[in-house]
């Protein structure tokens, strides 16, 4: 018979846990746990190489675009225009920045929290509760087998079955196990989160970037561009008017 504890902290009997194939103690139940937990570790691993893609090329973008912030195109612009033009590509250089950051945080923060969560340990661990609950509920088996025939009472707070203490601690470590697995469930979303998190900051400072640039562009002044550059040239100061013939 396997026992869980519910959420009110009764023993629940658990009808697929009864006995495993081979008719001996009942592990089905811990073995599909084991299985499920075995795969997620995989599953965790290949979200750390997706994340490590992402890094990479976040990592080329920003390389690429500091790059082209250093362009010697269209340096001669002058005025108003020029103004613009030179805040425009130093965004540039601000949003590899940001891209860069974006990238160092999306290792430490994301990638290397997955890949250290589920350590080499993981499997040995699972395994020796698997050893723990194998052989304590081959007792437990023998010891609770006339349970079901009994026409058991069951109450609010509790189950009036006296509980001994190798099926305490067969509780102990099944829900220990069962923790397990739901931290690492909360865990992986988590890591998840904190890379949607780490976007939006992205976001946020490529739009910090390119308000300067959109602010020297509402100031570009044709009419002022014009005047300056016939003061440098010194072409006059009388504009030229469209003659008729």
């Amino acid at each position: 018979m396997c026992v869980l504890v519910c959420a009110a902290g009764c023993p629940v009997f658990r009808e697929a846990d009864k006995k495993d194939p081979q008719g001996g103690a009942c592990t089905p139940g811990f073995e599909v746990l084991l299985q499920k937990q075995l795969k997620g570790k995989q599953m965790q691993k290949e979200m750390a190489e997706f994340i490590h893609e992402r890094i990479k090329i976040e990592e080329e973008y920003a390389k690429n675009l500091s790059k082209l912030s250093l362009s010697p195109l269209a340096a001669q612009e002058e005025g108003t225009v020029g103004e613009a033009w030179i805040q425009l590509k130093k965004s540039l250089h601000d949003e590899a920045e940001v891209h860069l950051k974006f990238s160092n945080k999306l290792h430490s923060e994301v990638e290397k929290p997955m890949l250290t969560f589920r350590s080499d340990h993981f499997k040995k661990d699972l395994k020796k509760y698997d050893h723990h609950i194998a052989d304590l509920r081959k007792q437990l088996a023998s010891r609770y087998a006339g349970v079901e025939k009994k026409d058991l009472e069951v109450k609010t707070q509790q189950l009036e079955v006296k509980l001994s203490d190798d099926l305490m601690r067969s509780l102990d470590l099944y829900n220990q196990t069962q923790s397990k697995w739901f931290e690492e469930m909360v865990t992986t979303s988590m890591h998840l989160h904190q890379y949607t998190t780490l976007r939006h900051e992205t976001d946020m400072f490529n739009q910090s970037t390119i308000e300067n640039v959109d602010q020297l562009l509402q100031a570009v002044d044709p009419a002022k561009d014009r005047d300056l550059w016939v003061k440098e040239h010194k072409t006059g100061n009388v504009r030229p008017i469209d003659l008729d013939i």
